[in-house]
């Protein structure tokens, strides 16, 4: 499979990013109150390592920022809280982002919270991601660290194809580190 990624793109002018069902939550747009759940799970230290873009320590006002990035209406990519509330589970176990590619391409990457780890929740969020296919993408992308197994696994067990090795800079190891890209093609 050959599938090259390209830049980011906004939206089309009004699309409202969807509330996507799973078994045992939502996948709901961020909203303002948020911010605290999204700073004390990001700013673990395990979480921002998993991560290309979450600083570790996590900065004062950095949730606020991603929560308010996240609502704007030209925004490159959707991003949804995992919210089992209704469940009886947290309101934010995680997050999903989805950056929109051009030629009907998206990116996906997620954390989920440490406590919740193996659980199942990463991999039914992804699921449900894919079902729904909001951005109506033709192919989605993802990356992950190789010292992260188990988020490999989410992607594979969602159907994702293994691509290749490469290396991208995390923020929170301040370092670039080896990854493994994987891609699925939904069209």
């Amino acid at each position: 499979m050959r599938l090259e990624p390209l830049g980011l793109v906004a939206p089309p002018t009004g699309e409202r990013q969807p509330l996507i069902a799973a078994d045992r939550f939502v996948l709901r747009p961020l909203r303002r109150s948020d911010a605290g759940p999204i700073a004390l799970h990001a700013g673990d230290e395990r979480v921002a390592r998993g991560t290309r873009s979450i600083p570790h320590p996590l900065p004062p006002g950095a949730a606020e920022a991603l929560v308010a990035r996240a609502l704007l209406p030209d925004r490159t990519e959707d991003v949804w809280a995992v919210d089992g509330a209704a469940q009886g589970l947290g309101e934010v176990m995680g997050l999903v982002h989805l950056a929109r590619l051009d030629r009907r391409q998206s990116e996906v990457s997620f954390w989920v919270a440490p406590g919740l780890w193996n659980a199942g929740i990463a991999s039914e969020a992804v699921a449900a991601l894919i079902a729904a296919n909001p951005q109506r993408a033709e192919a989605i992308f993802a990356e992950v660290f190789q010292d992260n197994p188990g988020s490999a696994r989410v992607l594979t067990n969602s159907g994702f194809e293994y691509l290749g090795d490469a290396e991208a800079f995390s923020v929170a190891r301040g370092a670039v580190a080896p990854t493994w890209t994987y891609a699925l093609r939904l069209a």
